[in-house]
């Protein structure tokens, strides 16, 4: 049995079809490019390719924090021994990874919004801290910043040398794993990291809702969602067995252990070849693991047919988008500022944005994961605009539910930017199957769900 990983390389064969309207070069060469770590798409990724008529205008990327220690502890077990200092003589490695820890450990020049400034810019613990990010995390988005900054930077001159503070727009949580992903990635970005340019804004929903988190329907839609989760779980004989069979190695209830997640631990052990741990009365094993990977995988799979997800996806991640297109139309209108945005967020803020793309095979985000939105100008034509949606690497903008027929009628190698804007201001609210909705607001207090 294949089972995906946040560690793994993330979407299925299913969702890589295009490279410009064609097959991608790796399909054409026998390889897959789902299976090719983050380090090893550079060569193949489209991100920043476009005829050479279309000129980059901005960038907006959505990335999910890097590789991280454990959010919860499996009871009654001893925490995986894991380092978080970063070091240069241990992998994974990075060329730049000594001169941003050399820089990180001066301390930040930066104005940083509270609570921001009182993070740590680093992972700097012997024993990991529950939630920090790894040296493999660092690493991950360091890779990041440099495949952006080989096709952004010096490609395409999204930024000039001389760049400043308000062409670009960063925004992260209140974690530090978010933060230091955020200041990884821009390190390996940015041509002169400048501390004085460097402003993070806070933002304290993991949806990135700002002003807009208040929604009713979105949260009756989620507790009917996590109500579709407990029904699956209470079906599922073998994942109660297997969580009875581990509650009896770590001596506690079902209930407790169910309720510490150990999934989360397990895949830390898994993703860092840390044995599973033991007690006197057995060991967790791998066929342990396998039923817990199994069963989330079919909740995935019911998730996409029961549509819960889906409701609740299109109103998460209605503030985001709308932000982003509203950024894409100032661009449109020759503002120059906030060319380049990085939202550095959590699997939670991506898999809703996904999801009400209509990027439904995208399957939850790995660790590092980037969803990058691009806005080109047709240079023959000036006043038209296109985007074109990548998700690590691989070209979907033609399996998002607002330009998945366009390429059946147009040569073009992206989507039109109207069609993007129609969806956020309009379509979306159409998606939760009211035809009486047209704003946030109005489809947020909808009744009679």
């Amino acid at each position: 049995m294949f089972l995906r990983l946040p560690c793994e390389p993330p979407p299925p064969p299913s969702m890589a079809p295009s490279y410009h309207g064609h097959p991608s070069p790796l399909l054409q060469s026998g390889k897959d490019p789902h299976f090719l770590r983050i380090n090893q798409d550079t060569c193949s990724s489209p991100t920043g390719h476009a005829p050479h008529h279309f000129k980059l205008v901005s960038v907006h990327v959505f990335i999910r924090h890097g590789d991280r220690y454990p959010l919860y502890v499996i009871p009654k077990t001893k925490r995986p021994e894991i380092d978080c200092t970063l070091l240069a003589n241990r992998k994974p490695y990075h060329p730049k990874l000594e001169a941003f820890v050399s820089h990180m450990s001066k301390g930040s020049g930066a104005s940083f919004e509270s609570p921001l400034h009182s993070l740590p810019l680093y992972p700097n613990h012997a024993l990991c801290e529950m939630g920090e990010l790894t040296q493999t995390g660092v690493v991950q988005h360091l890779q990041n910043g440099q495949l952006l900054r080989d096709i952004y930077l010096k490609k395409h001159k999204l930024l000039p040398n001389n760049w400043s503070t308000d062409q670009l727009y960063l925004e992260t949580t209140g974690k530090s794993r978010t933060l230091q992903s955020g200041l990884a990635l821009l390190y390996g970005f940015l041509p002169d990291f400048d501390w004085k340019k460097i402003h993070f804004r806070h933002q304290p929903s993991a949806l990135f809702c700002s002003g807009n988190c208040y929604c009713p329907l979105r949260n009756q839609y989620l507790e009917k969602e996590q109500r579709r989760q407990y029904l699956l779980r209470l079906k599922n004989s073998q994942l109660e067995r297997t969580y009875e069979d581990m509650a009896r190695i770590v001596d506690v209830p079902t209930k407790q252990l169910r309720a510490a997640n150990p999934i989360d631990s397990m895949l830390c052990h898994f993703c860092h070849n840390v044995s599973f741990p033991c007690t006197r009365n057995g060991c967790i094993d791998m066929e342990h693991f396998k039923v817990i990977k199994t069963h989330q995988i079919e909740d995935e799979r019911e998730r996409r047919e029961k549509k819960l997800y889906l409701g609740y996806a299109l109103l998460g991640a209605h503030p985001i988008l709308n932000q982003t297109v509203t950024r894409m139309q100032r661009a449109v209108e020759g503002r120059k500022e906030e060319v380049f945005t990085l939202y550095s967020a959590h699997d939670v803020t991506l898999s809703p944005v996904l999801s009400a793309l209509g990027l439904m095979e995208a399957r939850f985000p790995r660790f590092a994961a980037r969803l990058i939105f691009e806005l080109w100008q047709d240079r023959e034509k000036p006043s038209e605009h296109s985007v074109r949606i990548l998700y690590n690497g691989v070209d979907v903008t033609f399996h998002t539910s607002f330009c998945q027929d366009h390429h059946k009628h147009s040569s073009k190698p992206m989507c039109p930017l109207e069609n993007l804007v129609r969806f956020v201001k309009r379509d979306m609210f159409v998606g939760l199957g009211s035809s009486t909705s047209t704003n946030y607001y109005d489809a947020c207090h909808r009744e009679g769900f």
